[in-house]
């Protein structure tokens, strides 16, 4: 899977990063950066200077008025400008105003929470970001170019400094660079309740659909229980009957007891089908429970390092304990590994999980496993998964899911 940030570039393949466009994307990011910045300290005075002067030429219109335009034209310019770093497109949260004119403009603007994390970020721009911008580049290039510069011999080893300085320059531009986009995009990103009403309705037949399939699952995992595994049960009875009317030593007892050996394991065979459809212990005791229950009878040995503060939604809980399920699976079928982890972690808001085998990799989700339907509805939860999988091993899938505890 391609990567979408400087960060996952530089995390995926941090040798062949090197010969990849993001370094330069990084760079350019920075560099705009500091012009963005300053730009930013020079916008807040003139647009205190503009809210004066439309303070005095239309009443009812405060100096922040000002500071309003130009953190608005900051925010436009930085989300342009995070796709260097950031492939996923933010969009425009704003609302058009409900009539023309500057009054309100000024006024829709004032009631939106966007424009005032816009200014704040803004205000973060003017008095820090671009200095520490202009460090990091400093410090890259700036710092080599002065220990290259020294032809005094006794100075060498401050130009190997700066050579080992410049070697690794692609690295400290591209993390900052990182650091400095999901910053970015935390202040400048629309919140579900600035969405608009299409994305909206998108998100209620999104989760109405999960509903229907979790409601559907139950179905299927009731009528199994209590109809196919009840018949089942039924045959093994009559077949007990049967044996009581048969001599040990019949030819029909023989038979009698392939059949029961069929069907015993075909019993097993529907208990563990339907378990899997709606584990117990996923219901009553929640998602890390039910995984190390799983990990516990899989064919090989699973390290499982699940922390939780609490229990997840529903949905999310069930979605989860399928894709480590399925994710377990294709491990046990195509990799060939002998351990297999299952890491995860709540940061800020952020559910991270890791599923890591000593298989033999390249593994590819594109090809069509069913992990491309657990991906989809990892989706439905504004979440990604990304698969590293290089020839040899190791393999490595990462999900993050944003969530949130009561």
């Amino acid at each position: 899977m391609s990567p979408t940030t400087a960060w996952q570039a530089l995390a995926q393949r941090p040798l062949s990063f090197l010969t990849s466009s993001w370094p330069w994307r990084s760079l350019a990011y920075l560099s705009g950066g500091v012009v963005v910045g300053a730009a930013a300290a020079l916008f807040f005075t003139l647009g205190l200077a503009a809210g004066i002067i439309l303070l005095v030429v239309l009443i009812g219109i405060a100096p922040l008025a000002g500071l309003v335009l130009a953190s608005t034209v900051v925010g436009r310019v930085e989300r342009r400008r995070l796709r260097l770093v950031d492939l996923d497109a933010l969009p425009d949260p704003h609302c058009a105003p409900d009539s023309p004119g500057p009054r309100a403009w000024v006024t829709t603007r004032l009631k939106e929470q966007v424009t005032w994390r816009e200014l704040t970020f803004t205000l973060l721009s003017a008095a820090s970001l671009w200095w520490l911008d202009l460090l990091v580049l400093g410090f890259s290039f700036g710092l080599p170019a002065l220990t290259f510069a020294s032809t005094d011999g006794t100075t060498w080893p401050w130009t190997v400094f700066g050579a080992i300085v410049l070697l690794a320059s692609p690295y400290t531009v591209t993390s900052w660079a990182g650091a400095r986009g999901a910053l970015a995009r935390t202040f400048l990103a629309p919140r579900d309740r600035e969405l608009g009403e299409e994305l909206r309705e998108v998100r209620a037949s999104q989760s109405r659909l999960l509903d229907s399939f979790d409601a559907e699952r139950a179905r299927i995992e009731r009528d199994l229980h209590d109809g196919a595994q009840q018949r089942l049960v039924s045959i093994g009875m009559t077949l007990g009957l049967i044996r009581l009317e048969i001599p040990n030593n019949s030819p029909e007892a023989g038979l009698l007891a392939q059949a029961e050996t069929q069907l015993a394991a075909t019993h097993r065979e529907l208990r563990a089908l339907i378990r899997g459809l709606n584990p117990p212990v996923l219901a009553d005791h929640g998602l890390v429970a039910a995984v190390e229950d799983y990990a516990g009878r899989f064919p090989i040995p699973v390290h499982v390092d699940l922390r939780l503060p609490d229990r997840l939604s529903r949905q999310l809980e069930t979605t989860m304990y399928y894709l480590i399920n399925e994710a377990l699976t294709n491990i046990a079928r195509h990799s060939g590994a002998t351990s297999a982890q299952v890491y995860g972690r709540y940061h800020a808001d952020l559910l991270v999980l890791n599923i890591l085998d000593n298989g033999r990799g390249g593994a590819d989700p594109d090809r069509g496993t069913g992990m491309t339907g657990l991906a989809d509805r990892i989706a439905a939860f504004d979440g990604r998964i990304q698969v590293t999988s290089p020839v040899g091993g190791p393999t490595l899938l990462q999900v993050e899911v944003p969530c949130h505890f009561a």
